[in-house]
């Protein structure tokens, strides 16, 4: 024999026992095995991959709300902030009113009295020169009734 011969009987010999051993099952199932891990592992990665577009389409939309909330927050701020001065800017003005009120009522009063102060030395001063008068022309009884007459007159009309 041989070596082609013999080489075919080895081969032979080979092939029998590979399979005598069930070396193609075995083969068969590890290729199975491996097959249905990477399923599995393909499904829980699908799985993985939906919970993470749940997420982020949760996330989005907080993140949305947030900055609709934002916005009114600011809005609000906003229109407070023009109320505010508004209410600042009027109670200004009516404070300016009342002052200027305070201040014209002040100066009324002060010429007033001033009005009643200037009355009051005419009045003096011509009591004053009319007693001068008086006393230098009328002596006696008739010039104390006179001034005192005259006195009385002239406080009744110039007050």
């Amino acid at each position: 024999m041989d070596a082609t011969a013999w080489s075919l009987v080895g081969l032979i010999l080979f092939i029998g026992l590979v399979l005598y051993l069930k070396v193609p099952a075995m083969v068969t199932k590890g290729l199975d095995e491996r097959a249905d891990k990477i399923r599995n592992e393909l499904d829980e990665a699908r799985e993985l991959r939906e919970e993470a577009q749940n997420l982020l389409a949760e996330y989005q939309a907080k993140r949305q709300a947030a900055e609709k909330e934002a916005e009114e927050i600011v809005s609000t701020a906003k229109r407070e902030a023009s109320a505010l001065t508004e209410d600042a800017a009027r109670k200004t003005a009516e404070f300016v009113e009342r002052r200027t009120a305070s201040a014209e009522q002040k100066i009324t009063q002060a010429e007033a009295q001033a009005m009643a102060d200037v009355r009051a030395s005419a009045v003096d001063v011509a009591i004053a020169a009319a007693e001068q008068i008086v006393a230098g022309k009328v002596t006696g009884a008739t010039a104390s009734g006179l001034i005192k007459s005259s006195i009385a007159d002239i406080k009744t009309k110039l007050n």
